[in-house]
């Protein structure tokens, strides 16, 4: 009689210790340097970036390294980690490069990195880790130079290496490209890091949805650059996935505040001398959306534990996690707004700055359709219409 078959490990949905102290830490951190109003200052100026905010987290807490090796210059952390601090990010809708750089680069540079394993006195491999030390240290911030509405494995546009060795192209809708002091750029031969200030780049802003992560258009013009890997498809893919797996995380964190608003402003608000959250339809409302942000703790949790325990079912937790978490985040926003009744439309509250995000949000690194459309591929059913 044969025995029983090798038992698969279950995701552990649970946080940590560790994971705890982390969220308390960021969450504080937030509260003192990244308030509403301070938000809502400079979402309205041309730079939303707070220097000293990311100095904070990607240097002084060593947040940018999570994801990074220590023998690399990270804190060999894993995803459930670095979910946890976009949870928090989430929730006070920071406006850092913490998901483009710290997640999506650096998961891309990981991908290089493997590829190069194999030959570690190479130039790739000797500039992927001198890139990854700068992007773990805080010293630098690095983006992908991608559009971000780009999903995993989706088709996407490549620079166009000349005869002369330098990089051609145009890429619309980059995130956080403002921000970054270097751009992975995929090409036809490989991947390449090229530095914003370099001769032949150009940086276009454009005016984004959401006012807390800026879009760009990056233009190459014979620039020059670092060729990182012989192939950019296998790390672009990685640091897409990644990234779609843990904004599920942020986008969770965000639904989170806007039910938990939600719930305070009409327990304050009274009508009829009521407070109008004790009116009956309102009670069904809330209490079907905290339901719809519970489930989305799980997704987001699951779609976390996959990623940092290298599951083979990492691409469909993620694929599940986005289709449900993208549509949580813009209900609970929409609720948020419209249970706030008028103040709620006013520019002067934040609820404005949490639609704008879900909806910016729903469609980064692949819309809902997208990623519902995966789910069916991964597990072998036709996908909706």
């Amino acid at each position: 009689m044969e025995g029983p078959g090798p038992m698969t490990s279950q995701p552990d949905l649970l946080y940590s210790e560790a994971e705890d102290d982390l969220r308390a830490a960021v969450r504080s951190l937030l509260a003192d340097r990244c308030d509403a109003a301070a938000v809502l200052t400079r979402a309205e100026s041309e730079t939303p970036y707070d220097p000293a905010l990311w100095a904070s987290l990607a240097t002084d807490m060593g947040l940018a390294g999570l994801l990074v090796p220590e023998k690399l210059g990270g804190q060999g952390a894993t995803h459930r980690e670095a979910a946890v601090v976009l949870e928090e990010l989430g929730r006070s809708v920071a406006p850092t490069p913490y998901l483009t750089g710290a997640v999506v680069a650096a998961e891309t540079l990981l991908g290089c990195h493997a590829e190069t394993a194999g030959n570690p006195a190479s130039p790739e491999a000797a500039a992927v880790a001198e890139l990854l030390g700068a992007l773990a240290g805080g010293r630098t911030v690095v983006a992908l130079a991608v559009p971000l509405s780009a999903a995993p494995g989706a088709h996407m546009p490549r620079a166009v290496r000349a005869a002369d060795g330098s990089l051609g192209g145009r890429v619309t809708a980059v995130a956080d490209a403002a921000a970054a002091k270097v751009l992975l750029v995929p090409a036809e031969d490989g991947l390449y890091a090229v530095e914003t200030g370099a001769p032949g780049v150009t940086v276009e802003s454009l005016t984004p949805l959401d006012l807390t992560r800026p879009l760009a258009t990056v233009v190459l013009d014979g620039a020059r650059g670092r060729r990182l890997a012989g192939s950019a498809d296998a790390p672009v893919r990685r640091g897409l996935l990644a990234g779609a797996g843990l904004l599920a995380s942020e986008q969770l964190g965000l639904a989170e505040w806007c039910l938990e608003e939600t719930v305070r402003y009409t327990r304050d608000r009274k009508q009829f001398n009521r407070p109008v959250g004790s009116f009956q339809a309102l009670k069904h409302r809330m209490a079907q959306l905290w339901l719809e942000v519970v489930s989305a703790r799980a997704a987001a949790r699951n779609a976390a534990d996959a990623l940092a325990t290298g599951s083979p079912d990492a691409p469909l937790a993620v694929a599940v996690a986005q289709t449900y978490c993208s549509r949580v985040a813009v209900r609970a926003a929409e609720e948020c707004v419209q249970l706030h009744g008028g103040i709620g439309m006013t520019w002067e509250h934040p609820a404005h700055l949490y639609l704008k995000r879900a909806k910016s949000d729903s469609i980064a690194l692949g819309a809902p359709g997208r990623h519902t459309e995966a789910v069916a591929e991964l597990v072998g059913l036709p996908a909706p219409q």
